[in-house]
């Protein structure tokens, strides 16, 4: 197994949390780790292991309203400026329903320069990384971008939720979070346990079994933002280090950096609760009753008899890589009968947006 060199290590988890590279020389100075991947009932007794789905008892039980904050993190090109308008867009609309928990809306926008949605959605704007820094893989901006915004910006809310401009809210969100627990929606190719020997390189064995490393990425995640404010910066430093790791780089590709944030959390002793009903991911994902946010990050392609045609181009398509340039059209063909219930609620819910989104062609 391979093992992280005791420099790492000490930048990595030991004592403060050090923001550092070749470059930038701030340092943001943080409390010592603590375990919060427990949570106890009023005998101290241990209510659920967070690693399995919390079980109905205690995801249940509310005490009291807990708002959360969203932030979305994007930066100024036309292919995320028209998702973010179509998010916040949805955002208003279920923020003030029954069951919602969300407070304020922040788009933390890693460009370093302010851009023409300044004053339609609230917005703080971060440096991105030094140029070079992110070898052509603009992902690695999230982390850096957390913690600038975590160290500049004060929020009322306690908890935040990390999200990202493919997202919709279909449902008013309440927050899953149970106490100091962070909740997160577990993905399929995240698999720790089948690439032990390179989490291993930034996981190493004396801080417990690889299986505490959660399959999540960042986003969607709520957390308390005690908590994040802790591991972005371990977060940023790993996907940093697994970057310059020709071996890593190779394995994880396009989701390194969620794996980053995965280990990063591990190594401070968090694990979240793993919420299935989080977020749906059309076309896989074939309803959106009692689910909370649509992720359309894959495209959908059908025939016009409603047939999945994925890997091909269907007759009736909607794939959100179609626009990278500028918005796609108002009004969007409504898919033939047969697809999904999933996906037409998707392009219904983008028609209903782009209709009442003022100069939408401006994106």
């Amino acid at each position: 197994m391979g093992r992280a060199s005791p420099l790492l290590l000490f930048f990595l988890v030991l004592g403060s949390s050090f923001a550092a590279y070749n470059i930038v020389t701030m340092i943001f100075h943080y409390g010592s780790s603590e375990n919060l991947a427990v949570a106890d009932d009023v005998d101290g007794h241990l209510l659920f292991d967070p690693v399995i789905t919390m079980p109905a008892r205690v995801k249940n039980r509310k005490i009291s309203k807990s708002p959360f904050h969203v932030a979305l993190t994007a930066t100024d090109a036309p292919y995320n400026k028209w998702q973010c308008r179509i998010m916040y867009y949805w955002y208003k609309k279920k923020k003030s329903m029954p069951g919602s928990e969300m407070g304020g809306f922040t788009r933390i926008l890693h460009s370093g320069n302010p851009d023409n949605l300044m004053d339609e959605i609230p917005t703080v704007v971060v440096d991105p990384l030094p140029p070079g820094l992110d070898r052509g893989y603009i992902v690695l901006n999230r982390p850096w971008a957390f913690v600038q915004w975590l160290n500049k910006t004060t929020i009322a809310e306690e908890y935040v939720l990390m999200a990202e401009p493919d997202h919709i809210f279909v449902n008013p969100l309440p927050n899953l979070a149970y106490g100091g627990v962070p909740a997160a929606f577990p993905f399929f190719y995240i698999r720790p346990n089948e690439n032990e020997k390179i989490v291993r390189k930034f996981y190493p064995e004396q801080y417990g079994p690889v299986t505490n490393v959660d399959p999540i990425g960042n986003s969607p995640v709520i957390i308390r933002k005690d908590m994040l404010a802790k591991i972005a910066p371990t977060w940023m430093n790993v996907s940093l280090k697994m970057k310059e790791d020709p071996e890593t780089d190779k394995a994880f590709g396009w989701v390194l950096e969620m794996y980053a944030y995965a280990i990063a959390s591990a190594l401070h002793g968090v694990q979240h609760i793993l919420r299935k009903d989080f977020m749906l991911q059309p076309p896989w994902d074939l309803e959106t009753h009692k689910k909370y946010i649509i992720h359309y990050t894959y495209g959908c392609d059908y025939n016009m008899k409603g047939e999945l045609t994925y890997g091909e181009f269907g007759e009736w398509r909607f794939d959100k890589r179609s626009h990278l340039d500028g918005p796609p059209p108002r009004n969007l063909t409504l898919p033939p009968p047969g697809v999904p219930e999933s996906v037409v609620t998707l392009v219904k819910m983008v028609n209903e947006a782009t209709a009442n989104i003022p100069n939408w062609d401006t994106s």
